[in-house]
C-alpha cells in the first residue's frame, strides 16, 4: 500500500511538472491568507484578489513566451504604462470614440513594439537584455515627453469597463480575460509553435538544424509577449485610471513571477500554467505582506530575495545530492 502511495505521489509529480512548487506554495499562502483574514474567501473578495492579480497573469504569460525561447523582455512595463497613457490621450482629442475601437489600437501597438524589439534581437544579433531594456527607455521618455510627466485626458467608464465591471453581474471581465489569456496560452504551448519555441530554447543549434526557423519563432514570442503587456494596459488603465508610473515594475514582477513558476531562464524547460501560478502567488505574497502591515516599500526586497532563491532552487543539481544520498561517501559500488 505505501510504495503504491509512493509510485501515485511520484506519478502527480511529474505529471504536475516543473510548476509543482510553486503550486504547493500557492496553496500555502491562499491557506496563511484564509487564517489572516476569514473573510478573504468571501466571493467577492476572492473575486476582487483575482481581478488585481489578472494583468500579472496576463504579463507573466507573455513573459513565459519569450523567457522559454531563451531571451528576456524588460519593455512590458513601460508598454503598459505607453498603453494607459495613450488611451486617455486618444479619448482627450476623440472622447466618442469607440472602446473596442481604442483597445484594438493598443493590441496592434504592443504588438509593434514587440516585433521591434524582436527584430532588433534576431536580425541585428542585439542581446534582448539590451533590446528591450532600449525599448523600455524609449517608451518611458516618449511618454514623459509627450505628457510632460502629467498625463492629460480620462478614460470613460465604457472603456474602463475590462479592468473594473463584472460580466453576468459578478464575474469581472478582468478575471474573464486573464481566463481566456491562460487558455489561449495552453493551447499555444501544446501546439506545434509551442514545441518549437521549447526546442529553442533548450538548444537553438539543434533547433536550427532539426529545421526549425529560429529568428521566426523568437520574435513571434516577442510580439505576443508586447500584446499581453498591452492587454494587461487595458485592465490596468479601468482598474486603477490615468498615471504616467501605471505600469512601472510590471516588468520585474512578470519575470519573477516566471521564475517562481519553475521556468528555467536561458529557456527550454517550464509550464506556462507555473508561470501564470507564479503571478497568483506573487500577488498573494503581497497580499499578505499587506495584510500583515509589512510597508509595500519592502516589495522589491522581497521580489529580489524570490528571484535569487527561486533561481539557485532551480540551478541545483538534485540529481547528484540523490545520487549521493543513495550512495554515501565511504560506501564503494560495484
Amino acid at each position: 500500500m505505501t510504495t503504491a502511495t509512493a509510485s501515485l505521489g511520484r506519478r502527480t509529480v511529474r505529471s504536475l511538472g516543473t510548476g509543482a512548487p510553486v503550486y504547493g506554495l500557492l496553496l500555502v499562502l491562499l491557506g496563511a491568507l484564509a487564517l489572516t483574514d476569514p473573510g478573504f474567501y468571501e466571493p467577492d473578495r476572492l473575486l476582487a484578489f483575482v481581478r488585481r492579480a489578472a494583468p500579472l497573469v496576463i504579463l507573466a504569460a507573455g513573459q513565459y513566451l519569450v523567457i522559454v525561447c531563451g531571451e528576456f523582455d524588460l519593455s512590458v512595463g513601460a508598454i503598459v504604462t505607453a498603453g494607459v497613457v495613450v488611451a486617455a490621450e486618444l479619448y482627450g482629442s476623440f472622447p466618442d470614440a469607440p472602446w473596442l475601437l481604442v483597445t484594438a489600437v493598443l493590441l496592434l501597438a504592443g504588438a509593434l513594439a514587440g516585433l521591434v524589439s524582436g527584430l532588433i534581437t534576431t536580425l541585428l544579433r542585439v542581446p534582448s537584455f539590451i533590446a528591450t531594456l532600449g525599448m523600455m527607455l524609449i517608451l518611458e521618455g516618449a511618454v514623459f515627453f509627450w505628457t510632460g510627466g502629467s498625463p492629460h485626458g480620462m478614460l470613460p467608464a465604457e472603456f474602463r469597463r475590462l479592468g473594473r465591471a463584472a460580466v453576468f453581474g459578478w464575474l469581472p471581465w478582468a478575471v474573464l480575460a486573464c481566463l481566456v489569456a491562460g487558455a489561449l496560452a495552453v493551447r499555444l504551448m501544446r501546439s506545434d509553435f509551442g514545441r518549437t519555441l521549447l526546442a529553442t530554447g533548450d538548444s537553438e543549434r539543434a533547433a536550427a538544424l532539426a529545421g526549425v526557423r529560429v529568428a521566426r519563432a523568437r520574435t513571434i514570442a516577442f510580439v505576443l509577449s508586447g500584446t499581453a503587456a498591452a492587454l494587461a494596459a487595458v485592465l490596468v488603465g479601468g482598474f486603477s485610471g490615468v498615471s504616467a508610473q501605471a505600469g512601472r515594475g510590471y516588468e520585474f514582477e512578470a519575470i519573477t513571477a516566471v521564475v517562481l513558476g519553475g521556468v528555467v531562464l536561458g529557456g527550454g524547460r517550464g509550464s506556462v500554467i507555473g508561470a501564470m501560478a507564479g503571478a497568483l502567488s506573487l500577488q498573494a505574497l503581497f497580499t499578505l505582506l499587506n495584510l500583515q502591515g509589512v510597508s509595500g516599500a519592502l516589495e522589491s526586497t522581497v521580489q529580489g530575495v524570490v528571484v535569487i532563491v527561486a533561481v539557485a532552487l532551480g540551478a541545483a543539481d538534485w540529481s547528484r545530492l540523490r545520487r549521493r544520498r543513495t550512495h554515501p561517501s565511504g560506501v564503494k559500488r560495484l
